[in-house]
């Protein structure tokens, strides 16, 4: 099956904007499942863009919605010519005078924004995930003298950027509540079903 020209920035844009499971958007990249699930839990591809398969003519809307409905359905991809476009990542160069305050940015985050995942905010302020990971546990070396501080004032992101992270934190987080919900339907009709063979075996 043919690949979308960039398989893990493509998993990443469908696990924040489709309720896919990790098995459909997995074949359709050609990624294990556990690696999409690892992206989804920002332990891999961390600070990778987002590529919209739909933008690029990859995808389809219907075909996502066809797949989305029915989670024994795979993906095709659109035979069309594919094209590699240039994104903005929304991040910025951060003066040395300023990389300093990159904690004070991920504390902002953490404690306004909770919705962000370690990746989004490593993507918004340029830094790493054990920073991050160290900040929110407050292990970081400098944690007693953290201040808060925008990383929009600081000049590390734009409010633009920053507001489309928010949007897509929203989005998946409304996403993963689908999986689960349907995960448990299926469960709970598998359950429903083995009962049911049980007492007309009995």
């Amino acid at each position: 099956m043919t690949q979308p020209l960039m398989p893990k920035a493509t998993a990443v844009w469908l696990i924040d904007n489709t309720s896919l499971t990790f098995d459909q958007i997995g074949a359709f990249c050609g990624l294990h499942t556990l690696e999409v699930q690892g992206i989804a839990d920002g332990e891999v591809a961390m600070g990778i863009v987002g590529r919209d398969p739909i933008a690029q003519g990859e995808l389809t809307q219907e075909e996502i919605n066809r797949c989305e409905n029915d989670k024994k359905q795979k993906l095709g991809i659109n035979k069309t010519d594919l094209t590699l476009t240039r994104k903005d990542s929304g991040q910025r160069y951060t003066p040395l005078s300023k990389r300093q305050n990159r904690p004070d940015a991920i504390a902002w985050l953490i404690k306004y924004h909770p919705e962000l995942s370690d990746a989004q905010i490593c993507r918004l302020v340029g830094t790493t995930k054990p920073t991050v990971i160290s900040v929110k546990d407050r292990t970081h070396w400098n944690t007693p003298n953290l201040k808060l501080m925008d990383p929009v004032t600081l000049g590390m992101c734009s409010q633009i950027s920053l507001d489309q992270e928010i949007i897509k934190a929203v989005k998946r987080l409304k996403n993963k509540q689908i999986r689960e919900e349907k995960a448990a339907e299926l469960a709970k009709k598998i359950s429903q079903e083995k009962a049911s063979m049980d007492l007309e075996n009995n």
